[in-house]
């Protein structure tokens, strides 16, 4: 039954968590523990994200008329730059590998700490600096390229886009300090015993996200800082008027951003493989299978870049190509549902907060992913480039994918985190209303995008009216839901029932040590006997 041997589990007394080990707010500030920078990432996160999604909403009430609502075209513009920029760059690529990762890998490894704690730290102080350096142009002119900058757009307009891309430059060196140091972690401090077919799936899942952090990062950084230095300088990369190619931009940024859709994914992935296995009461079905595919979509990640260009020009061999390599990365993907299903199948399993958020996820991801084969297709392409139907497809995979993985990530270890367990009806309300609000909101842009309404559009025709207020309807009742998640996430923190150190019967080994865990996580060093998954 237990993958490591004889592990003595501490209660919640005394000064022997993380949390009562030091106090006081520079003991924060210059801690050096992983768990609670993963807090402190936390509270970096989700600050954005309810800054992100207050955008969100606004763009949404926008879109409820045709005309005018609320603001004018060009603090639309504005308001819509700093959503996807917000959401993108300082809350979906970073939520699950700086928070989770942050915080449970290295308990899953048995290890005290991560392997470079100090560079640990400087990686968050890094983040904060570019998210409140990118986060400043709200006060100072704002920035109106869409979180894209695309060329020549960006060189030309008169917003303040150098400060924007130079913050997103600065998040991408923490980016890759952060994926350095997992992935030294994970090679180097794996508790005795403890192979590499032995880690969580979570941790295979983090392991694949660090390579892509480490390899396409660089190139964005590049990208951006070219940018800045054409704006600045004057000299011609990326203009025409200056010799210069605005397609090459595009090269360059999505050979990154590409890529950093499974930045975004596969730790989303990690978790799903956590919460199908614990709340079936089963091994998981095709460990290897599932590990290994993890590594196969990043790699594959590298190479389909070009199906965001079909309208660019390039060469119809390129494009054919690229579309057969796109389809390509639905195999690893489909193994990962299939084995999920599998484990499901027959399995005992408990319909609480976390697997609710696991099946939403399975459930929004593919039709995502479904969806995505529409506009790998280069006929199919032309139709929906720069509508609605991308729209609807990129929010099914990130949003729909990524934040509900996170969100049922944190009904998941909040227990490991705080010691105290939160509102299982208020977790399956919020999963109702953000599972319900989402659809609501996304779906209807799939029928809008066939009908020929292109993104990013302040005004729209009036047959497009329904649909756009069906679609803002939806997105009150998801900002409904998260504002159900984070009473419940207070409530817990007051006055949340007290969580054993395994509440859930999970056999990863952050769930062998107490709630919240020892400050160097565990009494003694565990030594592991089997794989991570034995139900029996």
């Amino acid at each position: 039954m237990s993958q490591a041997t004889e592990l003595k589990v501490v209660d919640d007394v005394g000064e022997k968590n993380y949390l009562r080990h030091q106090r006081g707010l520079w003991s924060w500030l210059t801690t050096v523990d992983h768990k609670r920078i993963g807090i402190m990432y936390m509270i970096a996160v989700l600050t954005f994200f309810l800054i992100g999604g207050i955008f969100a909403l606004l763009i949404r009430l926008e879109l409820f008329t045709p005309g005018r609502t609320i603001m004018s075209d060009e603090t639309y513009n504005k308001v819509m730059t700093f959503h996807g920029a917000i959401m993108v760059f300082m809350v979906i690529i970073p939520a699950i590998p700086a928070i989770f990762g942050n915080f449970v890998l290295p308990i899953m490894l048995g290890a005290k700490d991560v392997a470079f704690p100090r560079l640990n730290l400087a990686s968050w102080y890094v983040f904060m600096a570019g998210a409140i350096l990118a986060a400043s142009t709200l006060f100072i002119g704002g920035v109106d390229t869409g979180w894209t900058f695309y060329t020549p757009y960006s060189i030309s307009t008169g917003t303040n886009v150098v400060l924007t891309v130079l913050g997103a430059f600065t998040m991408g060196m923490a980016s890759i300090l952060t994926g350095l140091n997992f992935i030294v972690t994970i090679h180097k401090l794996r508790a005795p015993g403890q192979t590499m077919h032995r880690i969580p799936l979570f941790v295979w899942a983090i392991y694949a996200t660090s390579i892509i952090q480490i390899l396409a990062t660089p190139v964005l950084g590049i990208t951006l800082l070219l940018i800045a230095a054409e704006r600045i300088l004057g000299v011609g990369i990326f203009d025409p008027a200056l010799g210069g190619d605005p397609v090459l931009f595009q090269h360059f940024f999505w050979f990154y951003s590409h890529p950093a859709v499974y930045i975004m994914v596969l730790p989303a992935m990690g978790i799903i493989s956590e919460l199908v296995s614990t709340f079936s009461r089963k091994t998981i079905f095709g460990y290897t299978a599932i590990a290994y595919s993890s590594l196969a979509i990043a790699g594959v990640s590298f190479i389909v870049w070009g199906h965001h260009m079909y309208v660019s020009g390039q060469s119809e061999f390129a494009g054919k190509l690229f579309s057969i390599l796109t389809m390509m990365v639905g195999v690893p993907t489909a193994i990962k549902l299939f084995n999920w299903i599998s484990t499901m199948y027959k399995g005992s399993i408990r319909f609480d907060s976390p697997m609710l958020y696991a099946i939403g996820f399975m459930f929004l991801f593919t039709i995502g992913g479904l969806t995505g084969i529409f506009l790998a297709s280069l006929g199919m392409d032309v139709h929906f480039h720069d509508t609605y139907f991308v729209v609807a497809h990129f929010h099914y995979v990130m949003v729909g994918g990524t934040l509900m993985a996170f969100t049922g990530g944190i009904f998941y270890w909040f227990p490991k985190m705080f010691g105290k367990k939160l509102s299982e009806p208020m977790g399956r309300i919020s999963w109702f209303l953000i599972f319900t609000g989402f659809n609501v909101t996304f779906f209807p842009q799939f029928i809008l995008g066939a009908m020929g309404m292109p993104r990013r559009y302040y005004d729209y025709l009036p047959e497009y009216t329904s649909l756009n207020q069906i679609s803002t309807i939806g997105s009150w009742l998801i900002a409904l839901g998260f504002v159900v998640v984070l009473i419940a996430v207070i409530k817990g923190l007051v006055s949340g029932e007290k969580a054993g150190a395994n509440p859930w019967g999970g056999k990863t080994l952050e769930w062998k040590t107490a709630s919240p865990p020892h400050f160097e996580n565990f009494e003694t060093t565990p030594v592991v006997t089997e794989g991570p998954y034995e139900y029996r």
